[in-house]
Formats: C-alpha cells, structure tokens, sequence
C-alpha cells in the first residue's frame, strides 16, 4: 500500500461512527474512487455468512446513517479529489448503495469486438462494456494472485522512484 493509500485507509477509519460495522471495514481505491464496504453486525449475534441477506436490514442501515455517509463523502471528496461510495456484506454477499461507473477509453481490433459481441449474442452481457467489465471480473478472478504481485510490484517501484537521485 502506498502512503497516500495508508493516508486515505486512516483518514476514512477515523470518521467512521462506532458500531456501524461489525469489525473494520475494507477500504478500495483507484485514481477515480474510494470504495467502503463494511459488514453489518448480524443482529441474532450468530456469525454474519451463516444467515440469509435480510433486505430490511441493510435498508434500514442505509437509511439511517445516510446523512453521515454523504457528509464523510463529501469532505472524501473535497480532500482527496475522489468519489467516496458505499456498501456492505452481510450473509457473505457485497451490496454497494452508489458507485462509480467510469468510461474507459479501449480501442479495439475486430477480433477482440468479435469476443465482446459474441458474449452480448450468447446473453452473457447486456452491451459491449458490459461484456467487457464480465472479462475484466473474470481474468482479476483467475489471475488474483498474478495481479496481488503486480500491484506489490508497483508499489515497491513507487517507492524507488520518490526516493530517486537526489
């Protein structure tokens, strides 16, 4: 993790009300966003994955810490010049409450649309950037140790490049 990242991690953990999470939340970022996605307190105090999602759960913890959700966002944003969004896990699965969808420039050769159109064809995908978004999910699943690597990697040459020749 970079510094800036250690910074962001810290900053979004200090403005964080107690008791809205059961445990610390995972905190992700790119250039464009940062993601908070905590886990709701299973409220039979069993374990979190072993019971069903109970929408009315997660509603209404959405519905109640909304106006602190957008204030930490907002001073995210001013600080930081990023998107902050939210979700949480409960049950083992991920609901995100707002995120962002950001266009990516790509550019193409026939056989790689070729790909993309028959995966929208077949149903797999709504749209060409949605067939695109299903192979991004799926390489970063088959590949996430490969790209853990790379992402170390990158960091540790970050930080040869700041402490450079003087």
């Amino acid at each position: 993790m970079t510094t800036e990242e250690e910074e962001i991690v810290t900053w979004v953990l200090n403005r964080l009300p107690p008791g809205w999470f059961d445990g610390p939340p995972m905190v992700e970022m790119d250039q464009e966003e940062i993601l908070v996605v905590g886990r709701l307190p299973d409220p039979d105090g069993g374990s979190p994955t072993g019971s069903p999602v109970r929408p009315g759960m997660v509603r209404r913890f959405r519905e109640a810490t909304r106006e602190a959700r957008v204030r930490i966002a907002q001073e995210a944003e001013q600080r930081f010049r990023r998107r902050l969004s939210w979700g949480v896990e409960t049950a083992g699965e991920r609901i995100l409450f707002t995120t962002l969808s950001v266009p990516v420039m790509t550019r193409l050769r026939l056989q790689e649309r070729r790909v993309l159109d028959t995966l929208v064809e077949a149903g797999v995908a709504r749209s060409r950037s949605d067939a695109l978004a299903w192979c991004v999910r799926l390489v970063g699943r088959h590949q996430a140790d490969w790209i853990r690597e790379l992402r170390e990697a990158l960091v540790r040459v970050g930080e040869v490049r700041r402490r450079g020749p003087q």
